[in-house]
């Protein structure tokens, strides 16, 4: 603006030269009658003249313009210089608001309070509730924010407080109601948008949740890509939702959804199921073929390995191998034939397959399929729940994780936060560190030897309940009972440990390992423990070796209660 006042009057001072340049050019006078007498100057000095004479009545009407408006400039300059003393009363509340700094906030408000116009100006009220907020005065801020929602220039602000202030309280079902209304009121507003999506898609309403999804794209919220995606959950989340109750009718959805993510796990297997219910099995299979060769997933497996009812189980297991030859050497592969072999009595098969998983990865599941194995092949209660307690203490296997929640199944938003595809398949945080020692307890686990049961000994009726009972080299091994008129009196004496453990190495014997080392010396002594029930007896309780009977003769006297 300031050069273009320049430039108008560097041309005004031109054309005023060339006007003067000219006449002096043209040398002429200038004759002027009045009141009778004749005046004659030349045209120089009359154009000078006509110049001044406009030059002095512009003054003259700028100085009676000034002191005419006087007053008025006057106001406004102290009113110019009130409001910025108030806007910068409310900054310096802001700053002091947003540092935590409540004191100075308040102060500052009631500053601006005085120089400005609270009803005018929304900001007032805004730092009215943060410093209340920072306070403790939690209800003075959300009345305030209520208050705002009756001037339709501070609705949205304020059911973005009372949206931050239901949240901060946990109050989830009424932060969503405010985020619905406030994408009503603002659709292009990005928080209140996602928030009423994922409260939509919590209720299952997935035509509305569609319909927002769109209108988030149309505003350009978010991007194309993120939008396909989100479209795809969304669909995925509503084929899951009708397949039951119309298979039909979810085909479509469910076909659109692993079109838009064919990466997409749960639309695969859903897009596979309805696609096998009509008997279409070779492109259903294609589906969760491609799917698999991109992430291996137990539900994919399960879905391919069980497309046709009427397989047997050799062809489940046939279908299960060849899934397994799309990505060879994964532990999801080997789960798969694992656990399709063991249903098909293929034993040998299915443990080969188990024990791979657990020296490649080793997980709860793997440990768990081995018991079953165990059962099934050798039917070895001791092998059987050596797996199980294995199993309570492995890394634990993926699942879908979203926001620090775990899930046995996918959902489209997170139960935490709502935000749409959240869900991840990944082994939760929390469970990473047990990894480390894991193979050398499977390790372990295999070089372990079966139990066998001593020879020559005729079942009794155990005077003890039976009891797992984990035996350490550091405590007795054995419990010595004896046996009185009342067999509720019998106390145990404490024996020196059968096996005693080896100071070289730095890890305890496995209890298993002890177990069979002395079972052969626990059948020869136990037959005469049995005949004479007035002497000490050796009972030994499951998975406990019990009492050498060379030992017997070294026991303390010191005797304690069975616990």
């Amino acid at each position: 603006m300031t050069m273009i006042k320049v430039l108008s009057f560097l041309v005004v001072v031109l054309v005023l030269g060339f006007g003067f340049a000219w006449l002096a050019d043209r040398p002429g006078d200038l004759v002027v009658t009045f009141a009778g007498m004749q005046h004659k100057v030349s045209l120089m000095v009359a154009a000078s003249a006509i110049v001044a004479l406009v030059a002095a009545v512009m003054l003259v009407w700028w100085i009676i313009k000034s002191v005419i408006g006087s007053p008025y400039a006057l106001r406004r300059h102290f009113r110019a210089r009130k409001r910025d003393r108030g806007y910068q009363s409310l900054s310096t509340g802001l700053i002091a608001a947003g540092a935590g700094d409540g004191q100075t906030a308040r102060r500052m408000i009631k500053q601006a309070e005085k120089l400005l116009n609270v009803d005018q100006e929304p900001l007032i009220k805004l730092l009215d509730a943060q410093a209340a907020m920072l306070e403790g005065r939690s209800d003075d801020a959300r009345a305030k924010f209520q208050a705002m929602l009756d001037d339709p220039e501070t609705k949205l602000l304020g059911l973005r407080g009372l949206y931050l202030e239901a949240q901060r309280l946990g109050a989830r079902d009424a932060s969503l109601q405010y985020a619905e209304q406030a994408a009503l009121l603002a659709p292009n507003v990005e928080w209140a948008s996602t928030a009423a999506l994922g409260q939509k898609t919590a209720h299952g309403d997935w035509d509305g949740a569609l319909e927002l999804l769109e209108r988030q794209k149309t505003a350009k919220q978010i991007d194309k890509d993120t939008a396909k995606r989100e479209r795809a959950v969304l669909l995925t989340a509503k084929a899951l939702d009708t397949f039951e109750s119309d298979p039909v009718g979810s085909k479509p959805i469910a076909i659109e959804a692993n079109k838009l993510a064919p990466d997409l796990i749960p639309a695969a297997i859903i897009a596979a199921k309805v696609l096998f219910q009509q008997a279409d099995l070779r492109k259903g299979s294609k589906i969760l073929e491609h799917v698999w060769k991109k992430q291996p997933h137990p539900e994919v497996a399960e879905t391919y390995v069980h497309a046709r009812l009427g397989d047997s189980v050799f062809d489940r297991l046939k279908r299960a191998r060849h899934l397994a030859s799309l990505y060879p050497h994964h532990a999801e592969s080997n789960l798969a034939i694992a656990h399709a072999a063991l249903a098909a009595g293929e034993l040998k098969e299915a443990r080969e397959a188990a024990e791979t998983v657990l020296r490649t990865a080793p997980r709860e599941s793997a440990y768990l399929l081995l018991a079953d194995i165990e059962e099934a092949q050798t039917g070895d209660q001791g092998r059987v729940r050596q797996w199980l307690s294995r199993a309570v203490k492995a890394p634990r296997d993926p699942a879908w994780t979203a926001d620090g929640y775990v899930s046995e199944r996918w959902a489209p938003a997170s139960p935490v936060t709502g935000k749409l595809n959240a869900f991840e398949w990944k082994v939760p945080v929390e469970q990473l560190g047990t990894v480390i020692d894991a193979r050398d307890d499977f390790d372990s686990a295999l070089a372990a030897k079966p139990i066998q049961s001593a020879p020559g000994r005729e079942p009794a009726e155990p005077l003890i309940p039976a009891k797992s009972m984990v035996v350490s080299a550091e405590k007795p091994a054995a419990r010595v009972v004896e046996a009185d008129a009342d067999i509720a009196d019998a106390e145990i004496v404490p024996a020196e440990p059968a096996v005693k453990p080896v100071a070289a190495k730095p890890e305890e014997p496995h209890a298993h390992e002890r177990i069979a080392s002395v079972l052969p010396s626990l059948a020869e002594t136990a037959p005469a423990a049995v005949q004479n029930a007035e002497e000490k007896l050796v009972i030994p309780v499951p998975d406990d070796p019990g009492v050498l009977a060379d030992d017997e003769e070294d026991r303390p006297n010191k005797k304690f209660r069975l616990f």
